[in-house]
């Protein structure tokens, strides 16, 4: 299950994207459009900055925008600076690896499945990009 604060991040990429050459965006816009508590917002933009995936511009005209093109951004980068790993175990992850301490990998079931359920993520979510979150009503 996502996370609200992916929940909220993924929501703010998708009102960004379909803004996207327009200029910036104030916070305080994306939070009332989305219903996302400002506060909350902010430190989700912030980390995106970050990561690269957003820009912004400060004083008049200044806001957050899209570092590059909607089409360019996938799903999987924006929810991996988000949310951390796309896996359910660490123990599949390919960027958070993490051995799980009770188990032997090349025999568990479990991690198999997993495996199999993280590229079948992965294989949509990299083929998805921002700007498949626009909203119907947002072009």
């Amino acid at each position: 299950m996502l996370s609200k604060k992916t929940q909220y991040g993924l929501k703010a990429l998708g009102y960004l994207a379909a803004r996207y050459g327009k200029g910036p965006v104030l916070i305080a816009d994306i939070a009332e459009n989305k219903k996302i508590p400002v506060k909350f917002l902010e430190s989700i933009l912030l980390l995106l900055k970050q990561n690269n995936i957003l820009d912004s511009k400060k004083g008049k005209g200044g806001g957050y925008f899209l570092a590059e093109s909607p089409g360019n951004i996938s799903l999987a980068a924006a929810l991996r600076v988000i949310e951390g790993p796309i896996a359910l175990l660490p123990c599949v992850s390919l960027n958070f690896y993490k051995k799980c301490a009770d188990c032997n990998e090349t025999v568990c079931a479990l991690n198999k499945i997993m495996a199999i359920t993280r590229d079948a993520t992965l294989k949509i979510l990299e083929k998805k990009s921002l700007q498949d979150l626009i909203d119907d009503s947002s072009a």
